[in-house]
């Protein structure tokens, strides 16, 4: 079964765009992927057009060797852009090998671990506004929907200004208001994003610690993971970062120092499911569960649902909205929710269809990321 052709597929969704690619065989079986690194599409179909002279003709099914290929073969190893290119492409290569032989990709993987994947929700407050009594309104209506897990991120101030310390102040407020507002069998996710240096993250993380957080997600920034060594001795709160590495060698020293709890791998940016895979195995041994970052479509939420359903150490997955309420003319049929867990697809491959038709009707627009700025008009991330 040979690769016959590779097609990038730009949508956007009203508010940013997503990146889907397929990829077609002789024996007329195709695979779709999802690509990360939303804001900087154009730079990952650059990098897919690259690949396409070395994957034309190659054996579909030799799924290992053609990520060796493209990650070690321009010479320079892969970084977040090539990474997110090999992501996309990967997980279509294990969306065509699954319907080959006519079985969801986790049984491909081994089997059912679990009968069903827990997942989160986005719940911040509207319009991302500084309203504890919104955020809590928010909260409890996604309690009861049937969630069992809430997630929200460290507030800006408005003017798209992110002061640390009045932003940790306001957290605190949030994490007390809402575990008063749905009690203590919902666990709490705060997304800190990067956003805060050391002093500040652990004043969060030590001052939160009697609000029970299931975890601290990606409280310090990603270029210096050292960081976290500091950062763990000084708090009890559990700690989950990993979204913005591409690769099993950036996540090395978290995973081997035993700095995180949770591994926040994103198999859109990471490598696909194959990078996943090793560095979910290589998780285990350190007693580190997964929580898979997926802020992003529905071909990146099947592909986590794989990995998770066949994967022994998982927490949770991020699932921002219920399945099936966004891009239901592009992916028809999508994943299965219900009352807070995903179920196994029974569908070959990933278990969704992508229609390309509709995802040609979505066009790109140029969207750029939102950028925060301290009160003294410097940079900061969001």
């Amino acid at each position: 079964m040979k690769i016959t052709n590779i097609e990038c597929f730009p949508v956007f969704n009203g508010a940013r765009n997503n990146l889907f690619v397929t990829v077609d065989t002789d024996e007329g079986i195709d695979g779709v992927g999802e690509s990360g690194l939303s804001g900087r599409e154009l730079a990952v179909m650059g990098a897919i057009e690259h690949f396409k002279p070395l994957l034309i003709g190659c054996d579909a099914s030799r799924i290992e060797h053609i990520w060796q290929t493209l990650f070690r073969g321009g010479f320079f190893p892969a970084n977040r852009v090539i990474g997110s290119a090999i992501s996309a492409i990967d997980i279509a290569l294990w969306d065509i090998q699954g319907k080959a032989l006519g079985v969801p990709i986790y049984r491909l993987f081994g089997g059912l671990v679990r009968d069903k994947v827990v997942c989160y929700p986005h719940a911040q407050a509207p319009d991302d506004r500084e309203d504890v009594a919104a955020l809590v309104e928010n909260c409890q209506r996604h309690v009861a929907e049937g969630w069992k897990f809430l997630r929200w991120h460290l507030p800006p101030q408005p003017g798209h200004v992110l002061e640390p310390r009045p932003a940790v102040r306001m957290a605190l407020q949030q994490l007390r208001a809402v575990r008063e507002g749905v009690g203590d069998d919902v666990e709490l996710c705060l997304d800190v994003h990067t956003r805060l240096d050391l002093p500040d993250a652990v004043r969060l993380c030590r001052e939160s610690e009697c609000f029970r957080p299931f975890f601290m997600e990606d409280p310090l920034r990603a270029e210096n993971p050292h960081l976290y060594r500091r950062l763990r001795e000084q708090t009890a709160v559990p700690i989950a970062a990993g979204e913005q590495w591409a690769g099993k060698w950036e996540f090395r020293e978290v995973i081997e120092e035993d700095l995180i709890d949770y591994c926040r791998v994103d198999l859109c940016i990471a490598g696909g499911l194959t990078e996943a895979r090793k560095i979910a195995g290589w998780c285990e041994t350190h007693a580190i569960k997964l929580v898979t970052h997926n802020p992003l479509g529905p071909v990146s939420s099947a592909a986590c649902l794989q990995l998770n359903l066949s994967t022994s150490n998982v927490a949770v997955q991020e699932q921002p909205r219920r399945p099936g309420t966004t891009m239901t003319d592009v992916v028809p049929e999508q994943i299965t929710w219900e009352n807070g867990y995903l179920l196994p697809p029974t569908r070959p491959g990933l278990g969704i269809t992508f229609d390309r038709d509709a995802a040609r009707s979505h066009p790109f627009q140029m969207v750029e990321p939102q950028h925060l700025h301290r009160q003294d008009g410097s940079f900061t991330n969001w």
